[in-house]
C-alpha cells in the first residue's frame, strides 16, 4: 500500500483502474486492494511529503557531502527537468507539479525523481508500442536479465498461474521457446530500451555537455554512496543493473 499511496501522492486520490494503468505492470488486483483505501489513513499531501524528507534524510546519511554538493546541483535540475515536456508523461507531469522544496537535498531528490518519472513514462510507452501487457513485459525482462521471477510476482501481485500465461503468450508470438527468452525476444527487449533511452534524452540533452557532465558527476558520488551502502539489493524488482554492467552516460 505505501508505494501505490507514495508514488500515486502527485495525482491525489485517484481511482484505483487509472493508478493502475500508469504504472502498468502491477497487477490490477494489486492495486485495487492499496486504492482507496491508502488516502484513509493518510492523505496524498502528507504521504508525499513524508516520502520526500524521509528520503532526504536517508541521502545525508549515507553521503554526508550531500549538505555542500546539492545546491549547486539542484539549478542544474531545475533547467533540465522544466525544459522538459509534459505531454503523454502523466506520472512526470504530475510529480513535477509539485514544486521544488526549499531544502536543498529534498530538491535534488524531488528533481531525479522527475527525471525518472519522465523516463518511466517513456519506458511505458515503448512497451505498448511493442504490443507488451505488464506481465508479459515482466517475464520477457526477468528471463532477459536472469532474475527470479519471484521477485516480481511477490512486488508487482502476480500470480504463478498469470505468469505461465503471460509466457505462452510471448511463445505464441516467437518471443520465448522453451529454453527462455528468444532470440526475437532479446532483439525486441532491446529495441524498446533503446527507445526508452531516446525518449529519455531530451531534458539531459537541454543542458548541453558542460553542464551534463557536471550534474552526471555530483549524482554518480551519492549513486555510488548509495551502492556501497548495500540497501539496494541486486537484482531488484526495479530492474536497477549493477554497477558497471550499464555504460556511464
Amino acid at each position: 500500500m505505501g508505494y501505490f499511496a507514495g508514488r500515486a501522492a502527485p495525482m491525489g486520490a485517484v481511482g484505483p483502474a487509472a493508478v493502475g494503468a500508469l504504472f502498468f505492470n502491477f497487477h490490477d488486483a494489486m492495486v485495487r486492494r492499496s486504492l482507496p483505501d491508502a488516502w484513509g489513513f493518510a492523505a496524498p499531501a502528507t504521504v508525499e511529503r513524508a516520502r520526500r524528507t524521509g528520503a532526504a534524510a536517508a541521502l545525508r546519511r549515507l553521503d554526508p557531502s550531500l549538505e555542500d554538493s546539492a545546491g549547486p546541483l539542484v539549478p542544474l535540475l531545475q533547467r533540465a527537468v522544466e525544459g522538459a515536456a509534459g505531454s503523454g508523461r502523466a506520472l512526470f507531469a504530475a510529480t513535477r507539479d509539485l514544486g521544488w522544496p526549499e531544502d536543498p537535498v529534498e530538491a535534488l531528490w524531488h528533481g531525479c525523481t522527475c527525471l525518472r518519472e519522465q523516463r518511466g513514462d517513456g519506458h511505458v510507452a515503448a512497451l505498448t508500442t511493442a504490443g507488451l501487457d505488464g506481465c508479459e513485459a515482466l517475464v520477457l525482462f526477468a528471463a532477459s536479465e536472469g532474475i527470479p521471477a519471484e521477485l516480481f510476482l511477490k512486488s508487482r501481485g502476480w500470480s504463478a498461474e498469470d505468469w505461465a500465461a503471460a509466457r505462452r503468450r510471448l511463445e505464441e508470438r516467437s518471443l520465448f521457446d522453451g529454453n527462455g527468452i528468444s532470440p526475437a525476444g532479446e532483439g525486441l527487449r532491446q529495441s524498446v530500451e533503446r527507445l526508452t533511452d531516446e525518449l529519455a534524452q531530451a531534458p539531459i540533452a537541454s543542458l548541453g555537455a558542460d553542464d551534463s557532465g557536471v550534474l552526471f558527476a555530483g549524482l554518480r558520488t551519492v549513486s555510488e554512496a548509495i551502492t556501497e551502502s548495500g540497501l539496494i539489493p541486486f537484482p531488484n524488482p526495479i530492474g536497477l543493473p549493477e554497477p558497471g554492467l550499464r555504460p556511464e552516460p
